[in-house]
C-alpha cells in the first residue's frame, strides 16, 4: 500500500500542476496511470477517478475564488447542466459497459478527439470576437453540458475537460473558462461518485473506489491545482495546450492499439 499511497500522490501532484491552468483536472491523464500502473479493476476505475476530482478540486477553486475569476455566470450554466447528465453516465457505466475492451474503446474515442483539438487550437487560436457563452445559445450550452456530463459521468472525468476545450474554441478565454471547467467538474464529480457509492449497492462487480488510491491522488491533485492554478498568469498558454493535446492523443492512440490486440 505504501507504494501506491506515495505514487498516487505524485501522480496528482505532477499532472494536476500541469492541466489546472487549463480548465482540466488531469483526471483524463490520470485514468491510464491507474488502469496501467496501480493495477484499478474496471468499473472501480471510473468512482476512484471521481474521487480524485472532488480531493483535488477545492485546490484549484480557492485559487480561482481567491483572484475572483469565479464569479461569472458561465461556471452557473455548465454545473447545470452537466449535474443530471453524471448520474445517467454513472448507471451507464455499470450497467451497460463494465467491459474493459469497450472501456478502452471508449477512452480512446474520447481521448483522441479532445487531444487534437486541444493541439490545433494552440497551433491555431480562435481570432473571432469572444461571444457571452461562447457562441452557443444559453439552451444549446445547457444541452452540449448535458451530453458531456453523461459521457463524463461514464468515463470518470465529470465532463468539465471536455466543456472546457469545445468553449475556448468558440472563442472564449483560457482565465474564463478554467475555472468555470473545473467548477462543473468538481460538482458532478461528487455527485457522481456519491451514485457510484450507491450503485455499488445494486451491483455485484468492482463498482465501488479504490479509496486510498483515491484520496491519494486527490490529496496530491489538490496542492497541484492550486500551484496551478496561480501559476495561470505566468505560464505560457500556448505551450500548455500543446503539452495537452500531445498527451491526450498519445494515450488515445495507446488505448486504440490495445482494443485491436
Amino acid at each position: 500500500m505504501d507504494w501506491t499511497v506515495w505514487g498516487g500522490l505524485a501522480a496528482g501532484l505532477v499532472i494536476a500542476t500541469v492541466t489546472a491552468p487549463v480548465g482540466v483536472s488531469g483526471a483524463v491523464f490520470l485514468l491510464p496511470v491507474q488502469l496501467s500502473v496501480f493495477g484499478v479493476p474496471n468499473p472501480a476505475v471510473t468512482p476512484t477517478n471521481l474521487l480524485y476530482n472532488v480531493v483535488a478540486g477545492p485546490g484549484a477553486l480557492w485559487r480561482y475564488r481567491h483572484d475572483g475569476a469565479l464569479r461569472n455566470e458561465l461556471a452557473r450554466r455548465l454545473v447545470l447542466g452537466t449535474l443530471p447528465g453524471v448520474v445517467l453516465g454513472a448507471t451507464v457505466r455499470v450497467f451497460a459497459l463494465p467491459g474493459p475492451g469497450v472501456f478502452r474503446l471508449l477512452a480512446a474515442a474520447l481521448l483522441l478527439p479532445l487531444g487534437l483539438w486541444l493541439f490545433l487550437r494552440a497551433l491555431a487560436p480562435a481570432r473571432h470576437r469572444p461571444s457571452p457563452a461562447g457562441g452557443l445559445a444559453p439552451r444549446t450550452l445547457t444541452g452540449l453540458a448535458l451530453a458531456v456530463g453523461v459521457v463524463g459521468g461514464i468515463y470518470g472525468i465529470g465532463g468539465g475537460s471536455l466543456l472546457g476545450p469545445v468553449l475556448v474554441g468558440r472563442g472564449l478565454p483560457v482565465a474564463r473558462v478554467a475555472p468555470a471547467a473545473l467548477a462543473a467538474t468538481f460538482a458532478t464529480s461528487l455527485v457522481g461518485a456519491t451514485a457510484y457509492a450507491l450503485l455499488s449497492l445494486m451491483s455485484s462487480g468492482e463498482v465501488a473506489p479504490d479509496w486510498w488510491l483515491g484520496l491519494a491522488c486527490g490529496t496530491g491533485g489538490l496542492v497541484g491545482g492550486y500551484l496551478g492554478a496561480r501559476l495561470q498568469p505566468r505560464l505560457p498558454d500556448r505551450a500548455l495546450r500543446l503539452l495537452l493535446g500531445t498527451l491526450a492523443t498519445a494515450v488515445g492512440i495507446l488505448y486504440a492499439a490495445q482494443t485491436l490486440d
